[in-house]
C-alpha cells in the first residue's frame, strides 16, 4: 500500500525540482552579468545569454573547454591558463585585471568571479565551478583616467607652488639684508607669473569639471567681430612682442554681427592664440575672421614648430601631450584643447587643425549663428 503514496512522493518531487531548474535557469538568464557554470573537467555546463554577447559568440558552447571559450590575458599581455586557474581556486575569488582578446584585435578588461559549487543538486551534485564575467573595460578607463588627472594637476601644482615659494621667500630675504628694490621686483615678478599660471590652471579644471557634468550653457550675445578680434590681439602684443614675433590681423571688412556666447567664442580663441605663442619661436601669428554661411571664420595661422601628423589626431584629447622635446619643454596639463572641444561643440561650432612640423599651424573656428531668443544647454 505505500509504494503508489510513494511514488506520488516521488514525481512531485521531481516535479518541484524540474519547477525549481527552470526558475534558477530564467534568472540566470536574466541577469545583465555573464555567468558561466563549468564542470570538474572545465567544460561549459549553463551559461546565460549576457555570456554570448560578452564572449561575441552566436554558437551553442555547451560542453565546449572553458580554455577554448574564455582566451583571457594578464596585464603583461601574456596568455592565462584558465583551466588551471579555475581548477587551483579552492575558495571565492575575484579578479578585475584580466583581458579578453576578441578575433578582430580589440580587448575588454574583465571582472571575474570564480566560485567553487555543486552543480547538481544537494551534496552528491557534481562538483564544478560558477564564473561571474562583467565588462568593466569603461570603469578601468575611468581609473586610469583618473589616475593620470591626479598625476598630470599634482605635478603642474608642484611647480608653480615651488617657484613661487621660493621667489616670495628670496625677496623677503633681500627685504631684511639689503633691501635692493630692483631685486625684490624681480623675485615679486617671477612669483606673479607662477601664480597667473597657477590661476590660469584652476579655471581650466573648473571649466573642465563643468564640462564633464555637462553643466555649461551658452547665453547668445550679439558679437562684434571685428572688436573681438582687435581687443584680443591687443593683449597679446606685449607678449608677442617680448619672443619678438609679429602679431597681425586678416579681416574682412564686410563682417557681420556675430549672434554666439562672447564668453565662449573669446576663450576659444584665447586658448588658440595662447598656443600659437608659446609654440612660435620665430616669425608671426596671424589672427583672422572671413565671412562664412550663417557665421564666421576664425583662423590663427603661425610660424611655429607645427605638429606630426600623429599628433594631429590627438591633440584634442585629454591630457594630450606631444613627445616632441620642443612641446615639453613648455609647461601645460594638456587640457586646453580638449576644454575648447567641448565649448566649440556647445556652441555647435566646428574645429579644424593644419600643421605641418616645422612649418607652423593653422587652426579654424567655424562658428554659426545661434538663435538669440534661445540659451544652449551642454548635450549630456
Amino acid at each position: 500500500m505505500d509504494t503508489p503514496a510513494h511514488g506520488h512522493k516521488t514525481n512531485k518531487q521531481a516535479g518541484e525540482l524540474t519547477l525549481e531548474r527552470e526558475w534558477l535557469t530564467g534568472l540566470i538568464g536574466s541577469m545583465a552579468d555573464g555567468v558561466l557554470a563549468v564542470d570538474d573537467n572545465a567544460k561549459v555546463v549553463l551559461y546565460n545569454g549576457a555570456v554570448l554577447n560578452l564572449l561575441d559568440q552566436n554558437s551553442n558552447i555547451t560542453g565546449k573547454p572553458l580554455s577554448k571559450v574564455l582566451p583571457l590575458f594578464n596585464s603583461e599581455g601574456e596568455p592565462v591558463n584558465v583551466t588551471d586557474m579555475v581548477a587551483q581556486t579552492k575558495i571565492p575569488t575575484v579578479n578585475r585585471d584580466y583581458l579578453l582578446h576578441y578575433s578582430d584585435g580589440s580587448k575588454a578588461n574583465l571582472y571575474i568571479s570564480i566560485a567553487p559549487v555543486y552543480l547538481g543538486y544537494g551534496t552528491n551534485g557534481d562538483r564544478g565551478y560558477v564564473l561571474l564575467l562583467r565588462d568593466i573595460t569603461r570603469e578601468k578607463s575611468l581609473e586610469e583616467e583618473r589616475d593620470e588627472f591626479i598625476s598630470v594637476v599634482s605635478h603642474e601644482l608642484r611647480t608653480p607652488i615651488a617657484i613661487s615659494e621660493g621667489n616670495i621667500s628670496n625677496a623677503q630675504f633681500i627685504a631684511k639684508k639689503s633691501g635692493d628694490i630692483i631685486e625684490i621686483q624681480k623675485a615679486l615678478d617671477a612669483a606673479y607669473g607662477q601664480i597667473l599660471f597657477l590661476s590660469g590652471l584652476v579655471n581650466d579644471l573648473s571649466t573642465l569639471s563643468r564640462a564633464e557634468r555637462g553643466a555649461l550653457q551658452v547665453t547668445v550675445d550679439a558679437i562684434n567681430p571685428h572688436k573681438l578680434v582687435e581687443e584680443l590681439v591687443e593683449g597679446y602684443r606685449s607678449q608677442a612682442a617680448a619672443k619678438g614675433l609679429e602679431l597681425r590681423t586678416e579681416l574682412d571688412p564686410k563682417l557681420e554681427t556675430l549672434h554666439s556666447s562672447a564668453l565662449y567664442v573669446h576663450e576659444i580663441l584665447h586658448n588658440f592664440i595662447t598656443n600659437s605663442i608659446k609654440y612660435t619661436e620665430h616669425g608671426s601669428v596671424t589672427v583672422g575672421a572671413h565671412a562664412a554661411p550663417d557665421g564666421i571664420k576664425f583662423t590663427i595661422s603661425d610660424t611655429g614648430i607645427g605638429m606630426s601628423r600623429s599628433d594631429q589626431q590627438k591633440i584634442f584629447s585629454k591630457f594630450f601631450r606631444s613627445e616632441d622635446y620642443r612641446t615639453r619643454a613648455s609647461s601645460g596639463t594638456g587640457l586646453g584643447l580638449y576644454i575648447t572641444q567641448k565649448i566649440a561643440s556647445l556652441l555647435k561650432a566646428d574645429i579644424s587643425v593644419a600643421s605641418e612640423l616645422n612649418h607652423g599651424s593653422t587652426f579654424t573656428l567655424l562658428v554659426p549663428n545661434l538663435d538669440p531668443q534661445q540659451e544652449t544647454k551642454q548635450p549630456s
